[in-house]
């Protein structure tokens, strides 16, 4: 019997372990919001290609698969700053893991870093 108790503090220890270091995730606030839809904007505004899976889109087709991803990803409650959208849902295809990469200008790059260093464009123009 002694065993069976035991057997069960140790499993309930377990799952509060696991539970307590799996990351948690807030809902994404308004100023996170705000954020993600104009990284969306500018890359639906933007003139460059975007490459997905070895295959060229248009940035209105970008745009609206990034859309998609965030969209999905919070409803999963998987995205609580503009970061996470990048890292989660503008880096990489869920799919295959390939990095997402853009081109602008003839110059190409990772859409992470792209839209990274756009992040902090906004941020450094709303900061008075």
């Amino acid at each position: 019997m002694v065993f069976f108790v035991t057997a069960r503090r140790s499993f309930i220890a377990a799952i509060a372990l696991f539970a307590l270091s799996a990351p948690a995730f807030a809902a994404l606030d308004e100023q996170g919001q705000k954020e993600v839809a104009a990284l969306l904007t500018f890359v639906g505004s933007s003139n460059c290609t975007f490459i997905r899976n070895g295959s060229d889109y248009d940035a209105k087709r970008a745009q609206d698969h990034l859309k998609s991803k965030f969209n999905y990803l919070q409803r999963k409650q998987q995205i609580d700053s503009a970061e996470d959208f990048i890292a989660r849902a503008a880096s990489a295809s869920s799919m295959s893991g390939e990095p997402y990469k853009v081109r602008c200008d003839g110059r190409e790059q990772a859409s992470a870093d792209w839209l990274r260093e756009e992040l902090r464009r906004m941020r450094q123009q709303a900061t008075p």
